[in-house]
């Protein structure tokens, strides 16, 4: 049995094959209609979410199986005291496989430590968003035709959006990427995804704040909203929230094949006076992300013919136990459930960060 919790939990090759069935879907829906008949997913949705939450639930009845869960972590027992990993055994018993979407960084790679049943990160606080990304990789496919050679441009919050994490992360292990960081000062690449992705694997980018400048070179421009949820100073995202609006004027100044993608939901960052351009994918995106998460729940199930293998490329990092040591991170599913065992992870540099949010232990 294997789960999804990070994109890079999949080989270049697997991600291969899940991006190819996603296509096969979607030429053809009827042909899979009835390969999950019998199968139950189960939707834990502790934070709130349209497109992911209901992308998921189109996904499995597409695929013929049944969906039950919910959509507000105040109705589950979490609210009267239970942990994440009871809540993983306890589902468990009642279906076959479970998407989750928590607020607290970690707490879906709990619920895998514990669960019976294959486990979908759908999203943990601003740590990443792995099925996101397999949507993004689905689209830049279907509209590039290749996955290598592109010039990627993400804009907006890349401190906080788990979404921009996952995607580069993923792209960073396609020969010929390079990446334009674009943000506020404020809402810049965290450090270690510089050094332990783009730097590490000696991948080209580029930081600015200027969106306007760049245009003209992208391949892809990923625009990402300022995440209000994620502040603890609302001053501080009145102040940012519309750093970056994309319109019709800056759109001229793109090249013909750029392509626009966005996780969504928008609020302001994307003016609704391009929606009509062919450039912007964004709603194709959407439609996309429902034949990604199908394919991928296939794959889980094992209804896929592909490989159940569980070891991605290269070399992991060594799991180790130190009782002495917390992690710092306020966001971490370890800050509010104190008896999870104290793992952490000691990457290639000795650097050793959580094993749940991949916080850096100083």
């Amino acid at each position: 049995m294997r789960s999804l919790i990070d994109i890079c939990d999949f080989s270049v090759d697997q991600i291969a094959t899940i991006v190819d069935l996603a296509c096969e879907i979607a030429d053809n829906p009827v042909k899979f209609s009835a390969v999950a008949t019998g199968k139950t997913l189960a939707t834990l949705f502790y934070e709130p979410s349209t497109r992911t939450r209901l992308s998921f639930e189109s996904a499995m009845y597409g695929l013929g199986g049944h969906v039950l869960g919910f959509a507000d972590g105040d109705t589950s027992s979490s609210s009267k005291g239970e942990s994440m990993a009871d809540t993983a055994r306890v589902v468990s018993c009642y279906a076959d496989i479970i998407a989750m979407r928590h607020p607290r960084e970690g707490a879906a790679a709990v619920a895998a430590e514990h669960a019976t049943v294959p486990v979908i990160n759908a999203g943990d606080g601003g740590h990443c968003h792995p099925t996101q990304t397999l949507t993004d990789l689905v689209t830049i496919f279907r509209e590039w035709g290749r996955l290598d050679h592109l010039r990627i441009g993400i804009c907006g919050d890349l401190k906080y959006g788990r979404t921009v994490h996952s995607l580069i992360a993923a792209m960073s292990r396609y020969e010929g990427v390079s990446f334009v960081l674009i943000s506020p000062e404020e809402l810049k690449l965290p450090g270690y995804v510089k050094k332990d992705v783009l730097e590490a694997n000696d991948i080209p980018y580029t930081q600015t704040a200027n969106l306007e400048e760049v245009l003209p070179d992208l391949d892809i421009l990923y625009m990402t909203r300022i995440q209000r949820e994620r502040f603890d100073d609302p001053e501080t995202y009145e102040r940012l929230k519309d750093s970056y609006v994309l319109d019709a004027a800056k759109m001229a100044l793109a090249a013909p094949g750029m392509r626009v993608l966005h996780p969504l939901p928008r609020v302001g960052e994307i003016s609704p006076e391009i929606d009509g351009d062919a450039r912007a994918c964004y709603f194709r995106q959407v439609q996309n992300g429902k034949y990604a998460r199908m394919a991928l729940i296939m794959t889980l199930l094992g209804l896929a013919g592909a490989s159940k293998g569980s070891a991605p490329e290269g070399e992991q990092p060594v799991r180790e136990i130190h009782p002495e040591l917390s992690c710092g991170n306020a966001r971490c599913i370890t800050a509010v459930e104190p008896a999870l065992e104290p793992a952490f992870l000691r990457g290639k540099n000795g650097v050793l960060r959580c094993a749940y949010c991949e916080t850096k232990v100083d």
